[in-house]
């Protein structure tokens, strides 16, 4: 067996963190102890084998979007049967007083672009699936000690994602659908309606890019790999908290 191929045998059954970009992927493979020495193509993602704080972890890149990310979680579930699925990475800030630099801890997903109301569905709500996706209990209670970056507060709450983008011109009418919504992004609901359908323990720590609406005193953007980082110190977090089974 060549070294590639134990440690993509050695992430059967591990934790696996979804994120959309390179930038994003970047501080995971940075903080890698040892690493794949070429990705695999699966499901149109690129797929890392990671040693990462002494446990294997499968790191997916899918591309940006809905059916990215929907398509690439669903062959790594036949791969790999990952324990866990995290949704990494950046967003938008959608609530008004969210802001640049903080961290959302999703506790339940919907769609921002999904309307079937004329037929008496919830906004966001998928016919025939529920109105949101709730984050795993197990993973909650795990990421309960995480703390903001300084400077920075942590939110937990609903997120929202769709397939186009929320911008200032635009967003009060999603503010006022999903009155509650903390941030919005274009994968995660995605994968967690996979998640919910092949009964997989689910939950995203995405760090706030830009903000889709800011007032007029806040700074409305950071660089992805700056936010990225922030996400990716509470993932690594997140996995440490959990036992070795998952």
């Amino acid at each position: 067996m060549t070294d590639d191929a134990a440690a993509f045998a050695a992430c059967v059954g591990a934790p696996a963190v979804f994120v959309a970009m390179p930038d994003e992927a970047q501080p995971f493979l940075d903080a890698a102890d040892a690493r794949s020495a070429s990705p695999q193509l699966v499901g149109g993602a690129d797929v890392h084998a990671l040693e990462l704080d002494g446990r294997p972890v499968l790191l997916v890149r899918t591309g940006i979007g809905l059916v990215n990310a929907a398509s690439a979680l669903g062959t790594v579930l036949e791969l790999f049967e990952p324990s866990v699925v995290v949704s990494a990475g950046s967003a938008g800030g959608l609530r008004a007083d969210v802001n640049v630099g903080d961290l959302v801890v999703g506790t339940r997903f919907r769609y921002t672009d999904a309307d079937a109301t004329a037929f008496g569905y919830a906004p966001g709500q998928v016919p025939g699936m529920p109105a949101s996706y709730a984050a795993s209990e197990t993973l909650m209670a795990a990421a309960s000690t995480l703390i903001a970056a300084e400077g920075h507060a942590l939110w937990r709450g609903e997120m929202l994602s769709g397939g186009s983008f929320v911008t200032a011109e635009n967003v009060g009418a999603t503010r006022e659908t999903f009155p509650g919504a903390l941030s919005t992004d274009m994968e995660t609901t995605a994968l967690a309606q996979v998640c919910h359908a092949r009964g997989r323990e689910f939950l995203a720590l995405r760090s706030i890019s830009d903000l889709c609406g800011p007032a007029a005193d806040q700074q409305f953007h950071l660089e992805i790999d700056t936010v990225a980082a922030i996400s990716a110190a509470a993932v690594r977090q997140l996995l440490r908290g959990l036992p070795r089974e998952h």
